[in-house]
């Protein structure tokens, strides 16, 4: 999976780009244009090492200086809270869509998702004091407080805790569909956010709460979901079962049982292939159209719809044909697996 350093400063993520756009909070105080702090040059004398931890930066305007102590801040815990980039879009989007919330016992996960979600700074973080040197050269202190840091974390953590409860909280008929599989997946987000802030709270010398797992695994466990679930594929216009046989490994990739007479999810396609007429060209072309909708039977309801199309051309229309339906394999090896996987990552019902 892709490292990124970027994670959300809310309930589960820790936002670790410090060159955004996003808003910085406030300066608490400010030196303004005065003589030179203490904390220049010697920044224990003003925000000593038991107290806080603290760190320096510096620019050519304010807002450079403000996120640039942001990232000194960010560095001091180093890559042990990165989380994968992936984790991070997943959580966005279940942000966006209020399921993340809907999840938690707490109003933690609540206020951080609405007062935070947009910082671009660790929880807990803020700019402490600011001076500039009357010659274009700007200095800020970006501080945590100690006691203040290892409260917050402890909840959130706690916070989370509650949420991979909840989330993991089924029967064996209820875990062993797509929704089960989707809710441990976002458990094991949730379970990597959870590491990061263990991570953060080691590095400044404090204990996390109990209960602290791998969000791997919480993978492991939708895995073992998966396999427990068939999914049926029907194709009609189907060219020697190719399409078929295309959809059905895209579905054994992902760890689920492809076929079964009477399973609850069915991936319905249409395949047509028709012959395109254009004026003034020698070669033959050949027009392809796939649908392919993943169908929950039990609730009659169509869960994700996916369609492509295009033209294929050759000497013969025989060749172009074949083409086309070459071209229909690429899209489902290419594109379907990808769909059905975000789609089965993003979800997640409201409880």
């Amino acid at each position: 999976m892709k490292k990124s350093v970027l994670c959300l400063c809310v309930c589960f993520v820790l936002i670790l780009s410090a060159c955004g756009t996003a808003p910085i909070p406030p300066s608490s105080s400010s030196s303004g244009k005065g003589g030179k702090p203490a904390w220049i040059d010697n920044l224990d004398s003003v925000y000593p090492k038991n107290q806080y931890i603290a760190a320096k930066g510096n620019g050519d305007n304010l807002d450079a200086a403000k996120r640039n102590a942001f990232s000194a801040l960010i560095s001091y815990f180093g890559q042990s809270i990165s989380v994968d980039q992936s984790v991070s879009e997943v959580y966005q989007e279940a942000v966006k869509s209020g399921a993340a919330a809907s999840w938690s016992n707490t109003t933690t996960v609540q206020s951080n998702i609405s007062t935070s979600s947009s910082l671009d700074t660790l929880v807990g973080a803020e700019i402490k004091d600011t001076w500039d040197d009357f010659r274009g050269n700007y200095y800020a202190v970006a501080v945590m407080e100690r006691a203040k840091t290892i409260q917050i974390y402890n909840d959130l953590i706690k916070s989370n805790l509650s949420m991979i409860s909840n989330l993991t909280n089924m029967n064996q008929a209820q875990k062993n569909t797509l929704e089960g599989f989707s809710r441990y997946q976002f458990a094991a987000v949730v379970a990597d956010i959870n590491v990061s802030y263990e991570n953060l709270l080691k590095v400044i010398g404090a204990a996390a709460p109990a209960g602290v797992k791998k969000g791997d695994d919480y993978r492991f466990e939708s895995a073992e979901i998966a396999k427990s679930i068939p999914i049926a594929v029907k194709v009609s216009g189907d060219r020697q079962g190719r399409v078929q046989a295309a959809l059905s490994k895209a579905l054994t990739n992902m760890g689920f049982r492809s076929g079964g007479s009477n399973s609850r999810y069915v991936v319905d396609a249409k395949l047509v292939i028709t012959e395109v007429q254009l004026a003034n060209q020698p070669n033959k072309f050949a027009r392809y159209e796939i649908t392919a909708d993943l169908n929950d039977t039990a609730v009659g309801q169509t869960l994700l719809p996916f369609s492509a199309n295009g033209r294929e051309g050759h000497t013969t229309l025989a060749e172009a044909e074949n083409r086309a339906l070459a071209a229909v394999e690429r899209k489902i090896n290419e594109e379907y697996k990808n769909l059905v996987s975000e789609y089965l990552a993003q979800a997640l019902p409201k409880k």
